[in-house]
């Protein structure tokens, strides 16, 4: 191990198998499905089924005290860190030095849409519910992930759409470069709502059906010097725009730029996980990775399991490819991929040396 290794030394996940990263991991291992009728009584938006988070209410997770306003995305993201938080015993260096490094779409769609409408009906324009505020504006889960777990390191809020899992790493792994922290929390978060659902049903084209959208939240631990061996090595993580429509050489290019700056080949990839997008995206995702790596060594998404979650999509992918590392032993110190790609023109592909010292 060398001082400018980025290791992923942990990761938590509370996501439509369940909290934690042991619900997790069974619900990968067994193939679970989490799809369910939802309550009519309690969404109100075009979707019959979702994949949710079990029984997740803010207040009961996290008690009542500074939960009255707190959204549904920040409840996931605070209430994911404080268990990787819990299941590391606490970092192995000072929480001044400790970053925190959250990817999204747009925050709480439904906070901000809340907001808005309250700014709208209300007798005067600034007569909304204070509580709201907070939550209303893209960092606020963020911010409350380190005022809650006093995490005082770098703060950052990254709106990339599907690829903001692996923008995140990126800009994680810039942090722990430069020096600005001792280790950082990393990963995506995306909250289910009436407002998200109603977006998505709106986005798509003729009123065609989309995927089953699902929730939650995967964070990672990084560092440079861990203790113990690592589960993984963050080799190099490549992200680009396009606008001419090509996603599949958008894809293909950021795989390639990725391999050159992590110094492997396509033969050394051991397996090449896509993020799962549904339609064009995703045709165009798989298309690059069979056409680089080969059918046979292109993953199945998780998202068939736990819905599309946006942002999130990709850091559930690598809490997947942990997963099944876990159950392989001949996985130890080969390369995996994970590529992402998102309507708005963004692309983005991560590499991976598993367990490299195991």
């Amino acid at each position: 191990m060398t001082a400018a290794t980025l290791a992923i030394t942990d990761w938590s996940a509370v996501s439509p198998f369940g909290t934690g990263r042991d619900a997790f991991v069974k619900g990968v291992r067994q193939q679970q499905s989490t799809a369910v009728q939802l309550d009519r009584e309690r969404w109100g938006g075009p979707d019959d089924v979702a994949c949710l988070v079990p029984d997740f209410d803010v207040r009961t997770v996290l008690g009542k005290k500074g939960t009255r306003s707190m959204n549904r995305v920040t409840g996931l993201a605070v209430a994911t860190s404080g268990d990787l938080l819990a299941s590391a015993d606490g970092l192995e260096v000072p929480r001044e030095s400790t970053a925190f490094v959250l990817g999204t779409t747009v925050g709480s769609a439904q906070s901000t849409i809340d907001l808005t409408r309250g700014s709208l009906t209300g007798e005067r324009p600034y007569h909304v519910e204070s509580g709201l505020i907070p939550y209303a504006v893209m960092n606020g889960a963020a911010g409350q992930c380190a005022i809650w777990h006093g995490l005082r390191g770098p703060n950052a809020t990254l709106s990339a759409g599907r690829p903001g899992g692996l923008v995140a790493l990126n800009y994680a792994r810039r942090l722990l470069l430069s020096g600005r922290a001792a280790a950082v929390l990393c990963g995506a978060a995306e909250e289910y709502s009436d407002a998200r659902a109603w977006i998505d049903h709106h986005s798509r084209d003729d009123g065609a059906a989309g995927p089953v959208l699902g929730e939650g939240c995967a964070l990672f631990s990084l560092t440079t010097q861990p203790e113990l061996p690592p589960l993984a090595e963050l080799l190099a993580v490549a992200s680009g725009t396009f606008a001419d429509g090509d996603r599949e050489g958008a894809v293909a290019r950021c795989v390639r730029r990725a391999l050159a700056a992590g110094g492997a080949q396509a033969q050394q990839v051991w397996v090449a996980c896509p993020s799962g997008a549904a339609g064009a995206e995703g045709d165009a995702e798989i298309a690059a990775l069979n056409g680089l790596f080969g059918a046979s060594r292109v993953g199945t998404p998780v998202a068939a399991l736990i819905g599309e979650t946006h942002a999130a999509s990709a850091s559930f992918e690598l809490a997947a490819l942990l997963s099944r590392a876990e159950d392989d032993a001949s996985c130890a110190g080969r390369t995996a991929v994970i590529t992402s790609v998102d309507p708005g023109g963004t692309a983005a592909a991560a590499l991976l040396r598993l367990r490299p010292d195991r």
